[in-house]
């Protein structure tokens, strides 16, 4: 299975650059957040696979416009041609702005998705906004990540956890990293990787 993941940054080589034939095996698109409706939007209609997304911290106009021709996944487990994905938008809270969580507030919506995954038989990719605690975030309030998504890394062991919201761009090899078998990719920007699933 190829996904191809976005996040935060609107890239030239999926938009003013967009090449049909590069793209056409993808098999599905996921949105970590913190990008336009119309961006969502054209990808989906120029890439025909499935996209799926979680707002990121600045995606309050998903309320009003959310993007045409796309599910949200926030708060959901769903399967897709026998996939199981789950997704959790939104980032620590830091100043009090809607789509933001205090590790509480998060550790409860964890719960309800870990829920519904138990009841799905599991779950093969996890879609976030925010990294999990230690691992991709950063030392400020605003970028560090959630210690609940390390508790459903270790209890539902998918095979990939995809996030975006931090920024700094770093080598492929850091931008995936396998933590305890879980491939955890920062999305930032875009990455396009393959899934193999039996």
């Amino acid at each position: 299975m190829r996904i191809l993941a976005v996040a935060d940054r609107q890239h030239r080589a999926l938009y003013d650059y967009f090449d049909p034939d590069r793209w056409k095996d993808v098999d599905l698109v996921v949105s970590c957040g913190d990008l336009d409706s119309s961006y969502l939007s054209f990808l989906v209609s120029v890439i025909h696979a499935p996209l799926l997304y979680v707002p990121g911290n600045h995606d309050q106009q998903y309320g009003n416009k959310p993007p045409e021709g796309c599910d949200s996944i926030d708060g959901k487990v769903l399967e897709l041609s026998g996939v199981r994905i789950g997704g959790l938008g939104g980032s620590m809270w830091y100043n009090g702005r809607d789509l933001q969580y205090t590790e509480k507030q998060m550790s409860r919506r964890v719960k309800k998705v870990m829920r519904q995954a138990k009841r799905h038989g599991g779950i093969d990719i996890f879609v976030s906004h925010a990294p999990p605690r230690g691992i991709h975030d950063l030392p400020d309030r605003c970028h560090c990540g959630f210690e609940s998504f390390n508790l459903l890394m270790d209890t539902l062991s998918p095979k990939v956890f995809i996030h975006g919201h931090n920024h700094e761009l770093h080598s492929k090899d850091d931008r995936e990293l396998l933590v305890r078998g879980v491939r955890v990719i920062n999305a930032c920007g875009y990455y396009d990787f393959q899934l193999d699933l039996p």
